[in-house]
Formats: C-alpha cells, structure tokens, sequence
C-alpha cells in the first residue's frame, strides 16, 4: 500500500476531501453569514521546512500571517482577523518570542486585520498555524470555478522574485534585491478586492506554490486548459541577468512564493479589471492541457511547484 509520501500532497487532499464527504477546492471556505459570505482558511508552517534559515523571527511572523491573508485576498474578500496557535521550542527565549508575536500583529494591522487570539503550546521544532477570517458580498465572492474557454488568462506583479531570493539565499548573496521578496511575502489584498468589485474576474487564486501548480489547480475545479505565453510572462526585473532565460522562466513558473493573483477574464471585461489594478494577460483558456507558447509553438506545462512536506517530503 502506497504511503503519503510517496502520493505527495495534492493526491493526500483528494483522499482526505473524499473521507469527509467533499471538501470544496478553493483558496478558503466559504461559510454563510447572512448578507456575506465568511471565509476562512488556515496554513501551518515549520521551521526546518518553511523558514529559510536567515528569517528574523519577525520575519516568520510576518510570513505566517501574510501567507494566510493571501488566502483571503484571492476570494476577494476584506480581511476580518487572524488566529495564531503556536508550538515553541523549549529553547525560544523572550527576544525570540517578542518578534515573533511583533511580526504577527505588525502584518495583520498592516492589512487593515487584527491578532484575535490563539494558542500556545511546547513542540520540538517552531510550528504554527494561522487561521485568517474575511467577509465578502455574496454576489462578489471570487472562487477557481468559473473560468470559460475563450477568457484571458491574467496576473498581478511580477513574477519568480521569491525564487530568485532563494537561490542568492543558497548561493550565498545575501544583500540580493530579491532576498526582501522571500522573506516579507505581500498579500494582494487590494487587487483582490478591487477584482471582486469590478466583477471583471469569472475565476481567481493565489499563485503561492507556483504559477504552473497554480494553473493545474484551476484547470482540475474549472474543467479547462490554459496556454501561457512565454513571451508575456512578466519575470521580475534582473532575474534573467542573475541566472539566465531558461533558470529565470522556471523560477516565474515553478518556484512559488510570489504571492500573486492568477485570473481569468472575459476579454470584453480586461478594461473594467484593468481599471482595478495593475495587471498583465498572459495567455488564454482553451479547452484542455497546459501549454506554453513560443514563438507559436506550444510544449506541455509540468504542473511542478512547491508542494508542503506531507510525511517527511518537500519539494519545489
């Protein structure tokens, strides 16, 4: 019998989501609240696997609730508050646990949330889990089911900045421009609401494991296939010069870590999300597969990106 590391985190999801009844595949649950919706979601991070090693620990705090509130900004909601259990090693002194907590509350006010509480417990490695709540209008909500054959594919930022701080990280470059973008994560809540506003958007989530796992995803709940092309894809300034083409499109496409929103639109409808936020299309919805173009010929996406450590496995 298969164990789950050997089926790696997105078939472990489809086994346990079975168990349970079905379990909706989205960035958070949405749970009804009368004139809104609330959405709620929760991630749990490591220290050995999550936190690269030159984390302050107000960095890791400020991580911890960004990547939760990232969740919230891709439903297109507005943040409401943040739950924090953590697991401390013995050995965590106050200094430690004063960032700690800092870069907690110091990213919730950031984003207009607060810290509402929580707990704490003794663990042998740093282990927390954030929960992030948020409201959105019923008839605004943003889900990954909805994109349709024929919408253009679209992003925020810029891409492969996070998996360029990890190779200068690794590669011992420690004043690199982009070491800031791996370890102080941006949720774009902003966008997030603003594409809800505009009604603009038809599918939406975040691309914190990858633009390519990210594309997979959607293509799985929406039953569609995308074509990305290469020559579109905005790959952060400078990364090409640091590592070349072909390193740089694979950190854009399978590094994770940027934080962004990938989202279809209806092509009649790019200037009301235009008018949102700052955005670029980068390929289209077809039918099925995941494709690349260049140059007109097109060549299979590998859905790879960063997949959490389930039973002793991590990748990226």
């Amino acid at each position: 019998m298969s164990n789950c590391q050997e089926i790696g985190e997105r078939e472990l999801i489809r086994r346990i989501s079975e168990i349970l009844g079905g379990v909706v595949n989205d960035d958070c649950a949405v749970i009804d609240a009368g004139e809104s919706y609330l959405v709620a979601t929760t991630d749990m991070l490591h220290r050995l696997t999550d936190f690269p090693e030159i984390m302050s620990p107000w960095q890791i705090g400020w991580m911890t609730v960004a990547v939760n509130l990232s969740d919230v900004a891709a439903m297109g909601a507005k943040p409401a508050g943040v739950l924090i259990a953590a697991g401390l090693p013995k050995d965590a002194d106050l200094y430690f646990i004063d960032e700690l907590f800092s870069g907690f509350g110091d990213c919730a006010a950031y984003y207009g949330a607060k810290v509402l509480g929580g707990d704490t417990d003794s663990h042998q490695e740093l282990t927390i889990t954030g929960c992030a709540l948020g409201f959105v209008e019923k008839d605004l909500v943003l889900r990954r089911e909805g994109a349709r054959v024929g919408d253009l594919l679209c992003t925020t930022g810029s891409l492969g900045g996070a998996g360029a701080g990890l190779w200068a990280w690794r590669h011992g470059e420690l004043q690199n421009k982009f070491i800031e973008k791996l370890l102080e994560p941006e949720p774009r809540l902003k966008e997030g609401r603003a594409l809800a506003q505009s009604r603009a958007v038809t599918a939406m989530m975040d691309n914190s494991d990858g633009l390519a796992l990210s594309l997979s995803d959607l293509s799985e709940v929406s039953r569609v296939g995308f074509v990305v092309r290469e020559e579109a894809l905005p790959i952060a300034g400078g990364i090409e010069q640091m590592v070349g083409h072909e390193v740089a499109l694979e950190m854009a496409m399978s590094a994770g870590g940027d934080f962004e929103l990938v989202f279809t639109v209806k092509p009649e409808w790019l200037e009301r999300a235009r008018q949102a936020c700052d955005l670029t299309v980068i390929g289209d919805v077809v039918e099925e597969g995941l494709w690349m173009e260049t140059e007109g010929e097109r060549r299979r996406i590998e859905a790879r990106g960063y997949e959490h450590r389930i039973c002793g496995r991590s990748e990226r």
